[in-house]
């Protein structure tokens, strides 16, 4: 997993409440068992037509933001089932950052463990992302796990909350994985005196 430490992005604002993750990543598209080639999937539905044609008004469909990495949500972002396929779709598209009110928890967590930082703001900073976002395309964050800060470069600064492990692991760039990895030695001694 890469670590995470400071991501300045260009800001798609997909201003829907309730998106599940069946409108992140359609179920027909759950067949694969490795994390990547997803990307293409994301929004299906939402981006093309029955026929595979882009729709031309779906937000990551403009050229403005066909290569934003930082998402910009409503309320309840990731409900519905709880596959870990939408994570992987948005961080195969490209995106490193999620920014909304809330979150589906099972959605939350699966964006840490697979090295997406999901910032939850209040309702009036998200809408004031909006506003900045949709006036003005090509609009930038700066994402700063470091200091736990969103700021953009004409003085926008929203400091935001992150647990201090799943904070330590995207600095580190540690999954779960990686995370038992660094006792392997450890590991391999208690499994040397069985």
């Amino acid at each position: 997993m890469n670590p995470f430490v400071i991501h300045t992005g260009v800001v798609a604002p997909l201003d829907r409440v309730n998106v599940d993750t069946d409108a992140i990543i359609p179920k027909q598209f759950l067949k694969r068992i490795e994390r990547s080639g997803f990307g293409q999937f994301l929004f299906y539905e939402w981006r093309f037509t029955v026929d595979g044609a882009p729709i031309d008004s779906f937000i990551l469909n403009t050229p403005a933001y066909k290569e934003s990495t930082v998402l910009l949500a409503r309320n309840n972002f990731g409900c519905g089932s709880s596959r870990e396929h939408a994570p992987w779709a948005l961080l195969d598209y490209g995106f490193r950052c999620v920014i909304a009110p809330s979150f589906a928890d099972i959605f939350y967590n699966n964006c840490f463990k697979n090295g997406i930082l999901p910032i939850k703001l209040s309702e009036e900073q998200v809408d004031e992302l909006f506003n900045r976002a949709e006036s003005k395309p090509n609009y930038q964050l700066t994402i700063d796990l470091q200091e736990q800060v969103v700021r953009d470069n004409e003085g926008l600064s929203y400091p935001f909350e992150v647990d201090s492990y799943r904070r330590y692991c995207l600095l580190n760039g540690l999954d779960d994985i990686g995370i038992t990895l660094q006792y392997e030695d450890k590991i391999a001694a208690y499994e040397a005196r069985r």
